[in-house]
């Protein structure tokens, strides 16, 4: 599981659908929530988070511009790449937090991923869970 904190800068949203701004190492990110409001009492201006999300929820790609509907996006450094006979496991560098990337060994040869390389981790909104940062026994 990947982690990240950050701080939140912004929610927006009706009813049980909040979008979740957050700030993380000067990068913005955001989180869909849902739930009944004020279940989640963290949830809140110049609040710190924790951000989840799952190492197979972690696209990776090459480009740097153009218009595209995953609106987390982080830039990083392939750390390392463990390649197996399916799926390969991208490790990642992200303004000095290891991330990690689970992605077909079909897709991390046709990018040619590899150590010292730069590339831009996509992450949907969708699939970034909230929890209010602190001690977790995990």
């Amino acid at each position: 599981m990947n982690r990240l904190q950050g701080t939140i800068t912004g929610l927006s949203g009706a009813g049980s659908v909040v979008l979740v701004d957050v700030a993380v190492r000067g990068h913005a990110m955001a989180a869909v929530v849902i739930g009944e409001p004020g279940k989640a009492p963290y949830l809140g201006a110049d609040r710190t988070v924790e951000l989840l999300f799952n190492e197979s929820e972690v696209s990776l790609g090459r480009i740097r511009e153009g218009a595209i509907s995953l609106g987390n996006q982080l830039p990083c450094r392939v750390q390392s790449v463990e390649a197996g006979a399916v799926l390969s496991q991208v490790h990642l560098d992200f303004e000095g937090a290891t991330l990690t990337s689970l992605i077909t060994t079909r897709a991390a040869l046709a990018l040619g991923l590899g150590p010292g390389m730069e590339v831009t981790a996509f992450i949907k909104n969708t699939e970034v869970m909230l929890r209010e940062a602190g001690n977790h026994a995990d």
